[in-house]
């Protein structure tokens, strides 16, 4: 029987305890070392990096950090352009505007949301210095043709992979295809330490300066494996290190990572099984996840078949105590993008799926009872 409206409530995320992070939390404090790059931190990298297949894995404070490093190290100078999807996180962009780099937004593709990669090469100019693709939801852009377009153009890839550690596309992990990736850890991600994130360093000749970025500007990292006797400021950099504490809940959280991409995965074909039947008979859509493919299973979203159908399935299921969300709104609409050149009609697919796209609830250990409870509201709409 239907639960009455207001008896149950149901977040939109909820952060997960999946491992041994409590106890790991505790052997840190006890130690005494909180700072960065202790020996959880250590581990995170050399776990990453051996499964993954990286050269080097560097955790940072923020995904939005990762990405600032990557700006620098390809010396993103002022008008240098950079191409990426308008639909996505402001911090995509930030990271090389903050370096002067002017962005040029490209419109996602209608299946996955993705980077359309048939529009890039028309948008390439000869200040065109990087692309950064973005793996939205855990779905792979169409890397082939991105990277067989970047080399032919001596241009550098990022890959924006907040969403996607342990997804892969025609068998190869997100994340190892350009010459950086980043990962995010925040608290609405897979694997999570609240706040968080990774440089991926797929071109070895990063390496070094990644290192020197990442510590303020110094070599103190060749410092303490010994190879210099004093370190000294050698670089532009920032703080980037996350705290010692942080990275023992991550890892806490990487060692389950079988459990949580289970569990996930078990929550995502539930909500496609239950609700197929709805969106065909609404006119809703589902996740589109192309068979070359492996998704990271980071969340569910209907695409509505308007913007008034939208708000109205968000009251809906706001009545009945379940908090659904939007997402991205277009970036070369904002205040800012439209000062950078951006105008009604560039990313007409990315304008039209803002309007309509609605995530559901969505967490590791999200119970059946309150999944089923979504479902239930969802195939009640519209009444």
């Amino acid at each position: 029987m239907m639960q009455a409206i207001g008896t149950r409530t149901v977040p939109f995320n909820k952060p997960s305890l999946v491992g041994r992070e409590n106890e790991y939390l505790a052997e840190t404090l006890a130690a005494g070392h909180y700072s960065g790059d202790g020996p959880f931190t250590r581990q995170c990298h050399r776990l990453l990096e051996e499964e993954l297949g990286v050269g080097r894995a560097l955790l940072t404070t923020s995904c939005t950090h990762a990405l600032e490093m990557a700006a620098l190290l390809l010396q993103i100078q002022p008008g240098d352009e950079v191409i990426f999807p308008s639909f996505t996180f402001v911090s995509t962009v930030n990271a090389f505007v903050l370096r002067g780099a002017r962005p040029v937004f490209v419109d996602v593709r209608a299946d996955t949301l993705n980077l359309d990669e048939t529009l890039i090469e028309a948008r390439i100019t000869d200040r065109t210095r990087a692309i950064v693709p973005v793996h939205y939801a855990g779905v792979g852009c169409e890397m082939d043709a991105i990277m067989a377009l970047a080399r032919a153009r001596g241009i550098a890839v990022v890959e924006d992979n907040a969403h996607g550690l342990y997804g892969r596309y025609r068998g190869q992990w997100l994340g190892t295809f350009g010459a950086l990736a980043t990962l995010s850890f925040h608290e609405t991600k897979n694997f999570s330490c609240g706040e968080g994130g990774a440089l991926l360093i797929n071109d070895p000749d990063h390496v070094p300066r990644a290192e020197v970025i990442r510590e303020k500007g110094t070599n103190r990292s060749r410092f303490f494996r010994g190879e210099v006797d004093k370190y000294s400021w050698i670089d532009v950099g920032s703080s980037y290190l996350p705290s010692e504490l942080l990275a023992a809940v991550l890892y806490g959280q990487l060692e389950a990572r079988t459990v949580v991409q289970s569990n996930r995965q078990r929550l995502w074909e539930t909500y496609q099984r239950a609700l197929a039947p709805w969106a065909e008979r609404v006119g809703a859509r589902l996740p589109v996840v192309p068979e070359h493919c492996e998704q990271a299973y980071h969340m569910f979203y209907v695409l509505m078949p308007s913007l008034e159908g939208r708000q109205a399935l968000i009251g809906h299921l706001k009545a009945r105590g379940i908090l659904s969300v939007f997402h991205y709104l277009p970036l070369h609409l904002s205040d800012m993008g439209r000062r950078m050149g951006g105008r009604p009609g560039d990313c007409p697919r990315t304008e039209d799926a803002s309007d309509r796209l609605l995530r559901l609830p969505f967490y590791t250990l999200m119970n059946p009872e309150d999944q089923n409870f979504v479902i239930e509201s969802m195939l009640e709409f519209p009444a």
